[in-house]
């Protein structure tokens, strides 16, 4: 539901065909913009967090998780897709402790076994491989 959420204000907007007709170096160009805009939507969850806003952390984390979703929308990415496979790496992994961060929690860490692999995304990629490919020349 989220993502149709996200498809039909892209819609709504016009974002999707705006970013499509974008060449590939405004399309890199948008990329970074939205990247400041999650680190803006971050930036904004520290500051709840610190001001002891429960209604704006989860403002925040709603923001983030939308700019995320929206950003994969309009690079014609399938979420679902790379979500699934993302979640099927992440289940194989196993509890542990990570040395290199601290964790005072006593939570497990999730811990890549030796056989474990990335999860595949390279039939994914959406307009990435255009960007990436025009910006390298």
């Amino acid at each position: 539901m989220m993502i149709k959420n996200i498809n039909s204000l892209n819609e709504k907007f016009g974002i999707n065909i705006a970013v499509k007709s974008l060449p590939p170096k405004l399309k890199d160009q948008y990329l970074a913009f939205r990247i400041n805009f999650l680190i803006e939507e971050l930036q904004e969850l520290q500051a709840a967090h610190v001001n002891k806003n429960p209604e704006g952390v989860v403002d925040a984390l709603i923001d983030l998780i939308y700019v995320a979703l929206g950003t994969l929308n309009t690079l014609e990415i399938d979420t679902q897709k790379a979500w699934d496979r993302v979640h099927f790496a992440n289940m194989l992994k196993e509890p542990g402790k990570n040395k290199t961060r601290k964790n005072n929690f006593n939570l497990p860490d999730l811990i890549k076994p030796k056989d474990w692999k990335e999860p595949y995304h390279k039939d994914n990629i959406g307009m990435l491989g255009e960007i990436y490919n025009e910006t390298k020349k």
